[in-house]
């Protein structure tokens, strides 16, 4: 009876479906941060990468909305129409006029979002495991996502690969979008990232290769920066952005902002996708890579079966999961951190490029997580920027109490141009697409932390007007108080001086003498009242208090001139 089980096994395991077409797409998002020597610009970061010209290999992306119309294709359409009008703003910009010379009128801030392409790197071929055979992957695209008055840059790779097993795309989706190894094992070998990569160009020379496997440059990495260290093939990507807590100079600089796992979308056409068990989509869905080689392994759950029981309600959208339809069969599994969508090789419509489930994965499902994933990334930029200006204030320190100020202040402002420009809850009234993003922004958890970022702001910005107005009713109580003593002297310098020095006739130089006399002592009377200001305001206080006795006030008046009575 247990060999008839573990055959059964054996051969459910072995018949898994194969992956006729996948595609995989990384979207890494990072901050930008200043060079410490760089100057303030008013200009965005893609400036630099447009002046740096051949220097650097990435090239503005002139899309289809904004370059020659004959490159508009119809699912660029369906992806327009799919947007909601103010999302469409976003994505697309305002529409550009043409000036006389026939070129596009229009500034940086009618696109928010700059795409800058790099044609170098042609695939990349990795090794999942050590010992595993190498998989070839063609780059089907490399991008970087600037966005206007945020500092924020996103890496889009998206990878693709014909007649995979299951087993190795789950290893692809699990292994490859990590930028530095989470750890290594007793033989020295790198846990849970890919054994090894390489970028290749189009005439298949290696242009970069991963350095997961040198386990002291990442631990001294960390020991002498408290970050970590982006692996070596992911660092020659960024090029000629790097690390800002690498040695290496430059004027474009990112800090990690998010988890080390990069968000990863895919798309899988098997040949049979129903022949995929629960475990299968378990381990898709929440990217938990592929099960052990060993048959009995392989039929467990990667989870407690109680931690999964509601998998299927919190992880999948099962609409077009039917035999009918234009693509049967279809299942989409989003997690937040990842969006993966099956179907069936068979299926013209899912895998059709122009108007099927390829084309929509990669245009409106691609931009809604793309969305979903900026929005996060800004929101932990905020933080970051109030955590860093607390951390430079010093109280003692004027200059620094009026940087933190403009700082705080800078946030608030910027925070009020990210809500009304990028902040949505909504982006389209298409079913499919409204439901895909709500998943993605409830599983990132976007609501919480936009309320729990806004409230800190908030609550910057009401100290920083708190203390303004102390500041300014200290100063009027002060002023008050000069005011009220100086009136003393000048009603009595007004009503016995017109006859009590009667110098109307004396020499120029007496006058002048007598001026300079009343002059100085009149000053040196304003800033020693202004000195004692906070006492005398005190006194002040006492003696319009009706239950304060005689002796109390002349107490009161006492501690004006008493050392440490403050």
């Amino acid at each position: 009876m247990l060999n008839t089980s573990e055959a059964t096994v054996s051969a459910e395991a072995s018949a898994s479906p194969a992956v006729q077409h996948f595609r995989q797409a990384l979207l890494w998002p990072l901050r930008l941060v200043p060079a410490p020597d760089a100057k303030p610009t008013h200009h965005g970061p893609w400036h630099v990468l447009r002046e740096m010209g051949d220097a650097s290999p990435w090239r503005e992306e002139i899309d289809e909305y904004t370059g020659d119309s004959s490159r508009f294709h119809e699912r660029h359409y369906n992806e327009f129409v799919s947007f909601l009008p103010y999302v469409q703003r976003f994505l697309y910009g305002e529409g550009r006029s043409k000036n006389r010379s026939g070129q596009a009128d229009g500034n940086d801030g009618d696109s928010p979002m700059r795409i800058f392409r790099r044609h170098d790197v042609a695939a990349v071929r990795v090794v999942p495991q050590a010992g595993d055979a190498p998989i070839t992957l063609d780059v089907v695209h490399c991008d970087l996502y600037f966005f206007f008055d945020i500092d924020v840059v996103l890496l889009n790779l998206e990878v693709g690969a014909d007649h995979l097993s299951l087993a190795q795309a789950q290893d692809l989706l699990y292994r490859f979008g990590r930028a530095y190894p989470a750890g290594w094992n007793a033989e020295g070998g790198a846990l849970h990232c890919m054994a090894s990569v390489e970028w290749l160009a189009a005439d298949g020379s290696v242009l970069a290769r991963s350095d997961a496997q040198q386990r002291e440059a990442f631990l001294s990495h960390v020991a002498q920066h408290r970050a970590p260290r982006i692996s070596a093939h992911w660092a020659y990507l960024m090029q000629p952005l790097v690390s800002d807590h690498s040695d290496e100079p430059g004027v474009l600089r990112y800090r990690q902002i998010e988890y080390y796992r990069m968000p990863v979308m895919a798309y899988l056409s098997l040949d049979d996708p129903k022949r995929l068990s629960r475990n299968d989509f378990i381990r898709l869905g929440l990217v938990t890579g592929a099960a052990e080689a060993d048959a009995a392994q392989r039929a467990h759950l990667p989870y407690a079966e109680q931690h999964l029981e509601d998998f299927e309600r919190r992880y999948c959208y099962d609409r077009f999961w039917v035999d009918a339809g234009a693509a049967p069969n279809t299942r989409y599994l989003c997690n937040g951190h990842a969006l993966i969508v099956v179907g069936d090789a068979h299926s013209e419509f899912f895998c059709c490029r122009d108007r099927g489930v390829l084309a929509q994965f990669r245009h409106q499902h691609f931009l809604l997580f793309l969305i979903a994933h900026f929005q996060k990334a800004a929101l932990l930029m905020f933080s970051d920027q109030l955590v860093e200006a607390l951390k430079r204030l010093d109280i003692r320190s004027t200059p620094s109490v009026k940087q933190f100020k403009r700082a705080i202040r800078s946030s608030f402002e910027r925070f009020l141009r990210f809500t009304h420009r990028y902040w949505f809850h909504e982006i389209s009234e298409q079913a499919q697409v409204r439901a895909l993003s709500r998943m993605c922004t409830t599983h990132l958890g976007l609501d919480p932390l936009y309320a729990e970022v806004r409230e800190r702001i908030a609550d910057m910005n009401t100290y920083l007007d708190a203390d303004s107005l102390r500041r300014q009713a200290s100063t009027v109580v002060r002023l008050t108080v000069v005011t009220l003593f100086g009136l003393i002297g000048t009603v009595t310098t007004g009503f016995l001086g017109m006859n009590l020095l009667a110098e109307a006739d004396a020499p120029l130089w007496r006058k002048a003498l007598w001026f300079g006399v009343v002059f100085v002592f009149t000053t040196w009377l304003t800033i020693y009242t202004m000195v004692k200001s906070q006492r005398l305001s005190d006194f002040i206080d006492a003696l319009s208090n009706d239950r304060l006795s005689f002796k109390g006030k002349l107490a009161s008046l006492a501690r004006v001139w008493r050392p440490g009575s403050d």
